[in-house]
């Protein structure tokens, strides 16, 4: 499936209208229920393939951000060969009190994994959040970059930031 195609197929599976209380706090009359293309396995590898060449040449382990970027990181590791870790919005509270689950990251140079980006916020916090942890954080890919704050937040904070879809991209003409 090639880029375009899969716009439309996002677009048809995922996006729905109403009035929607987004992460920031913002409303919109319209929202991408991630979860619908993410669950979708046909969607779901056709993202993995597209997003593979935007991992930075010299990554060493991908983090999936709770919730929607682990299965997107999942499908990445899956087709690159690079481990994953699943990182929590905050470190479980019993047994191994992990903020990020599987491999090792200290030292490792980490591409993060977001779904949807539209500030970043989440994305800055959790960075901060593996570099505490000893891991070199410098890039994030996402699937849909949802309002160019996010871009804007991200490279400011001196990360690289690659996305498949600026969110007018997935919209019909």
């Amino acid at each position: 499936m090639n880029r375009a195609q899969l716009a439309v197929e996002i677009y048809n599976a995922a996006h729905l209208t109403g009035e929607f209380k987004l992460r920031s706090g913002k409303t919109s009359d319209q929202y991408f229920d991630k979860y619908l293309f993410e669950s979708n396995p046909t969607l779901l590898a056709a993202i993995a393939e597209l997003l593979t060449p935007m991992i930075p040449d010299g990554t060493e382990v991908l983090a999936g951000l709770e919730m929607g970027g682990i299965p997107v990181a999942t499908a990445l590791s899956l087709r690159t060969g690079l481990p994953v870790v699943f990182v929590r919005k905050k470190a479980k509270e019993y047994g191994t009190c992990k903020l990020a689950e599987g491999t090792d990251i200290a030292g490792k140079r980490v591409c993060m994994i977001e779904d949807v980006v539209t500030t970043g916020g989440q994305v800055l916090l959790s960075a901060e959040d593996l570099r505490q942890y000893g891991a070199q954080v410098e890039s994030v890919v996402s699937v849909i970059e949802r309002e160019e704050a996010g871009r804007t937040n991200l490279e400011n904070a001196g990360l690289l930031y690659r996305s498949l879809y600026r969110m007018e991209q997935l919209l019909p003409l």
